[in-house]
């Protein structure tokens, strides 16, 4: 059995995604020494196939008012933008339960607020990190458009945008003229729209992650492809077996391991009630259509982003968990309805992905300390935000680790709210 016990690690990071590598740039950046493992590598997975948006204004929960009464719906519709697999069904019962129990009007007013102080958070703490990294190059600033075809659509999400104005978020209502200048070439079908100026979107996720990891690892981070078999308390921090034997000691753990996050903090004394959201999408080549900024379509749960490296079409939920098949059907069901939407569109030669989302059932993620030792901490369960959320997660585990104040009330995220 191989084993690096007897040279402690500082930090250990289960999970290199965007929230592991972010984390990890802002921990060597304080001087920390900090291991990163993964099964896989650098943004490999989840973070490889989002839709590439840093959506600071998306502060809605999931859950809202009359909810439960959709969830029929959802299992009758097998392509529609929220479903869930039948034979999943029976072991969902308790994360809807919580579902429910969060879309109550106070609880999702606590969520928003919520919500709203950790995205001012991630969206400072994300463009500072993209400056100190020199990676401007890779942001865009074209903002989002949001598609309604019929005003009352647009008047139904009215409350939903009141919340954001309260919260200090731009946008505007656009028609006519204005709608088609912001996007040409739209489906006569829509004739409404709300353009939020301040989204910012990457050129490519994955390849924005990796980027993030080339400069934490030019401070000094340093990365091991290995899945982490067992993780257990140990007198100071804690101890991890890798599949291949090798054992790791250390002083301080994170485990950002996203959707697989859960058997884990279950070892450390934390019962979290994470599921998965399987997320599915379609890259076309770059000139499959003049798309000119993210484009979200509310009624049907699906996005299209341009990137540097294709058109991405994707979004749309289904709970199934980590082992069942994937159901291309939906990615094709996108892309069809896609090009209703965009006529013109050119839909071949796409590249189909299914990626796990880690999901909490009052869409706040887990950020801060194991309840079995003060030098484990957690960050996962950003659901449909990993992204958007790695810098502001970053600085609240680096706060943590460094005994500093945190840089917003951390009380909404911590691991134990799950125990009433």
């Amino acid at each position: 059995m191989r084993s690096d016990l007897a040279d402690q690690q500082d930090v250990v990071i289960i999970g290199a995604g965007i929230l592991g590598v972010a984390t990890a740039a802002l921990l060597v950046e304080a001087g920390r020494k900090v291991l990163v493992i993964d099964r896989t590598g650098i943004c490999e997975e989840t973070s490889s196939g989002n839709a590439a948006a840093l959506a600071f204004s998306d502060i809605l929960p999931m859950a809202s008012k009359g909810v439960m009464r959709k969830v029929p719906g959802w299992l009758m519709d097998p392509l529609g933008p929220f479903t869930i697999r039948p034979s999943y069904f029976p072991k969902m019962i308790p994360w809807l339960y919580r579902f429910w129990r969060a879309s109550s009007a106070s609880v999702q007013a606590e969520t928003a607020r919520a919500q709203a102080a950790i995205m001012r958070l991630a969206e400072s703490e994300m463009l500072s990190l993209i400056e100190r990294a020199q990676l401007r190059d890779r942001l865009r600033e074209d903002g989002n458009l949001e598609l309604y075809e019929s005003e009352g659509e647009l008047a139904a999400s009215q409350p939903g945008w009141d919340v954001r104005g309260k919260a200090g978020i731009a946008y505007e209502h656009v028609r006519g003229t204005q709608l088609a200048e912001l996007q040409p070439g739209l489906s006569p079908r829509f004739v409404a729209g709300t353009f939020v100026p301040g989204w910012k979107n990457v050129s490519d996720p994955k390849l924005f992650g990796q980027a993030v990891w080339a400069y934490a690892e030019r401070l000094g981070a340093r990365f091991q492809q290995g899945k982490v078999v067992s993780a257990q308390p140990a007198d100071t921090g804690a101890r991890l077996r890798l599949e291949d034997g090798t054992e790791i000691a250390a002083a301080h753990l994170v485990i950002m391991a996203g959707a697989w996050s859960r058997s884990l903090a279950q070892a450390f004394g934390d019962s979290v009630p994470l599921d998965t959201e399987r997320g599915y999408n379609t890259t076309l080549p770059t000139d499959s259509f003049d798309v000119k900024r993210q484009l979200t379509f509310p009624g049907h749960g699906f996005v299209i982003t341009p990137m540097e490296t294709g058109l991405r079409v994707g979004g749309a939920v289904e709970f199934g968990g980590l082992d069942l098949p994937p159901n291309f059907a939906r990615s094709e069901a996108m892309l069809k309805k896609a090009s209703l939407f965009l006529p013109g569109l050119k839909t071949q030669n796409g590249r189909p992905w299914m990626g796990y989302r880690p999901s909490l059932p009052d869409s706040l993620p887990v950020i801060g300390r194991a309840s079995a030792g003060r030098n484990i901490y957690y960050g996962f369960g950003h659901g449909h935000l990993g992204l958007t959320q790695s810098a502001a997660t970053a600085r609240l585990i680096r706060d943590l680790i460094l005994e500093s104040a945190p840089a917003i009330d951390p009380s909404p995220f911590k691991p134990q709210r799950f125990r009433n």
